[in-house]
């Protein structure tokens, strides 16, 4: 389910209004897969080569068999698949593989360089001849996307005197994103809302910009674009084919503008009626990244260009943060998924990547599921995050962890050498944040009170019930789902790299579980660490040295070395939210699914939070990215590449870090042990001093392992991948097939 307001609301014929939706709609929901390229696979990444087909795609291989997927339908008599290739190939513009895709008869539509991929459109008997080459790494469909679908300032924490003065909504005395870029990939952002003003009678969206250039649709082929040279007028060109700021209607849907208000939305210009819709940082920039159409729908493809936009400018706009409400129904492993992929290369860059874990939590029976993580929460770089019912109180003790939330592992494979196999089983979400009925913008046109998609089909569900003044420029709706959650942990990121530039992504997410409270009751696989916790997140970020991701960078900083800022101690591991004191939750989950605690992971440098190594169990690889370089261009800049490797004898943690794992014990749905065990459980215990304290470091190890017996013999639902139902899924919100979900609780007739 997506981002409406979450479990279950059960239409009234149900069919006849999918029926209606679909023709005004076509498909909500969340942000599908993504993709780039990963080098040098080959060596020691854990799968065979040799199977490189995602199994979606391989399922619709068959010449005679009618084509199930919007990626597949027959042209001219003949089956038609739209693929995504990913390559390891020596050649940016992968040459040799597009001149084999048109001998085939097929059509390139688009060539991501960046990310060494290029999206194909050819008969479906062809993919497996493509998939021998040497230089394929995999072949996955060009996915459908979708989305996934104030009181938020008083529940995070936002408001206490370590981030800001909660004295008055029209001024900040402390962090409120300043400076801090936050790129939205949705629906749009509608421009001249004025939750996204400027103190200077302006507008705090930067850049709007719309890589919808490769949809579903265009099954007769469209011209492809290369990775351009900075200051080239080829470059030129293409941002201004993409540019949307003169846009009637930036976000015809109207998720990507609600979205962007959770992270970043003010409330400080509104007029004294309106609710309080201000949202986590404030006066944060944004970026619009349109890569979902008005019927909320966009294509893998899509993603991809919109993710490799970001990276290409992150440090000239000092992008810091994507936030990808979205959520793909992907079968694959996070090491082969594309949009695994590109999410690894932008955290590389040094862009922390928050993403919905998805809303399906639930059977369509109401019967808890777990496995159902979606891509790219399944990337162990990404934060991924969860989402809380906070049952309309600014008091966090009451807080549970939403029905519909996605549990984990993540549960994407892929087949080894001997033809085994293997699950992922990660651990994931990573942390949970508020996520049922959250008010924010909703969007209309830039110069009429045209409302976009969602709130004008569900104007009596989403706006109707607020009973507040709806003028021009002001207009607000509720939501909910995990892609609410999302931005209010994007928007908190936002706030600890205002305060401390010097973060790297993995050690921003290691902040943010450390400081989470765990909520009583519910397992890692259902909230990870615990509730987002701005306060002991700011607390953490302000400790360390803001120069740390410069000597990273430089490798002038050794593991074990002190990570403190001059004169700064280790915080006090517990904060005080709306006068209630709690514990940090002290949990944090590195190589997916290794959890360790301590002082030491923030207080002395551990080489894991060099952003461009990625941990997962038996497997580390390093990616680094490669820079355009030449006259008048600006040294590591502009990202051209990347490489992917395999390392060995790699240091990942040091010395004084306590392993936290081996107090779960081993995994038991039934006795609530290993995975099962309630976070707050675990946290109890580190907070009284338990745990393994490591003398030498960790290289590699497995952690806490999910054995595939478990499953059935427990009555453990571990889903094949997501599978997604039959009929248009409108995904964080709307399950259109089965009913709509809007909030926990609640019920609506027609």
């Amino acid at each position: 389910m997506n981002s409406l307001l979450t479990p279950f609301i059960v239409l009234i014929e149900r069919r006849r209004l999918a029926r209606r939706l679909l023709a005004a709609l076509t498909a909500l929901a969340v942000l599908a897969t993504g993709f780039v390229p990963v080098r040098a696979h080959a060596a020691g990444h854990g799968f065979d080569r040799a199977n490189k087909v995602a199994r979606d795609l391989g399922d619709e291989l068959d010449e005679g068999a009618m084509p199930k997927r919007k990626w597949s339908r027959h042209v001219g008599g003949a089956k038609m698949v739209q693929a995504v290739i990913v390559s390891d190939s020596a050649d940016p513009q992968m040459s040799a593989l597009r001149a084999h895709v048109e001998q085939l008869g097929g059509t390139v539509l688009n060539v991501h360089s960046l990310v060494r991929a290029i999206t194909v459109q050819m008969k479906a008997r062809h993919v497996k001849i493509l998939a021998k080459r040497d230089d394929v790494v995999s072949i996955s469909p060009n996915r459908e996307t979708t989305r996934t679908a104030s009181t938020l300032e008083s529940i995070t924490g936002a408001l206490t005197t370590r981030v800001r003065s909660a004295s008055t909504k029209t001024s900040y005395t402390g962090l409120d994103g300043t400076g801090v870029g936050i790129a939205i990939l949705d629906s749009g952002v509608m421009r001249k809302h004025l939750a996204f003003a400027d103190a200077n009678g302006g507008y705090r969206i930067k850049r709007h910009v719309n890589l919808l250039n490769a949809n579903l649709t265009a099954w007769t082929g469209s011209p492809y674009s290369y990775s351009l040279m900075p200051g080239s007028s080829a470059l030129a060109g293409y941002e201004a084919a993409i540019a949307n700021d003169a846009s009637p209607m930036q976000d015809g849907f109207g998720h990507g503008t609600h979205v962007a208000s959770v992270a970043a939305g003010s409330a400080k210009l509104y007029a004294a009626s309106t609710p309080d819709a201000t949202g986590v940082a404030p006066n944060a920039n944004l970026y619009d990244v349109k890569v979902l159409g008005d019927n909320g729908s966009g294509t893998l493809s899509d993603a991809l260009e919109g993710m490799a936009w970001v990276i290409f400018h992150a440090k000239e706009y000092n992008i810091r943060v994507i936030n990808m409400s979205l959520a793909a129904d992907s079968t694959e492993s996070w090491q082969t998924d594309p949009l695994c992929v590109a999410a690894r290369i932008a955290t590389a860059a040094g862009i922390t990547v928050v993403a919905a874990g998805g809303n399906f939590g639930q059977t369509l029976l109401g019967k808890e599921v777990y496995g159902r993580i979606g891509s790219p929460g399944i990337e162990p770089t990404v934060i991924t995050v969860g989402a809380v019912n906070y049952k309309n109180t600014v008091a966090r003790a009451d807080d549970s962890v939403n029905l519909f939330s996605s549990r984990g592992p993540t549960r994407g494979s892929f087949v080894d050498a001997l033809g085994v196999r293997r699950v992922d089983n990660l651990i994931k979400p990573d942390l949970v944040a508020p996520g049922n009925k959250v008010l924010g913008a909703a969007a209309t046109s830039n110069s009429a009170l045209t409302w976009s998609a969602l709130p004008n089909l569900f104007y009596g569900v989403l706006v109707g019930p607020l009973n507040v003044p709806q003028p021009l420029y002001q207009t607000h709706m509720w939501m909910s789902g995990t892609s609410i959650a999302a931005p209010a942990v994007a928007g908190t990121v936002a706030l600890m790299l205002q305060a401390n530039p010097g973060l790297t992504p993995p050690l921003v997410k290691a902040m943010l579980q450390y400081s989470a409270q765990a909520l009583p009751g519910a397992n890692m696989l259902q909230q990870g660490a615990g509730l987002l916790n701005v306060d002991g997140a700011i607390a953490l970020a302000k400790s360390v040295r803001t120069d740390l991701a410069t000597a990273i960078q430089n490798g002038t900083v050794a593991s074990g070395q002190s990570m403190l800022a001059a004169g700064a101690v280790f915080p006090a591991t517990t904060s005080t939210v709306n006068g209630s004191a709690f514990n940090w939750s002290r949990v944090v989950v590195v190589g997916g699914s290794r959890i360790v605690t301590g002082s030491a992971l923030f207080t002395k440098f551990q080489p894991l939070w060099d952003p461009r190594l990625v941990w997962a169990k038996d497997v580390t690889r390093r990616v680094t990215p490669v820079y355009w370089s030449g006259i008048g261009i600006p040294a590591n800049t502009f990202v051209k590449d990347f490489s992917e490797v395999a390392v060995t004898n790699q240091p990942l943690l040091s010395a004084g870090v306590v392993r936290a794992d081996p107090l779960a014990g081993g995994s038991s749905l039934v006795g609530k042990t290993g995975l099962f065990l309630p976070t707050a459980t675990l946290s109890s215990w580190l907070v009284s001093g338990s745990g393994l304290v490591l003398s030498e470091g960790i290289v590699l190890s497995e952690g806490l392992v999910l054995s595939e017996g478990l499953v059935l013999s427990e009555g453990l639902v571990l889903s094949e991948g997501l599978v997604l139902s039959e009929g248009l899924v409108l995904s964080e919100g709307l399950v259109l097939s089965e009913g709509l979900v809007l909030s926990e609780y609640a019920t609506v007739g027609e």
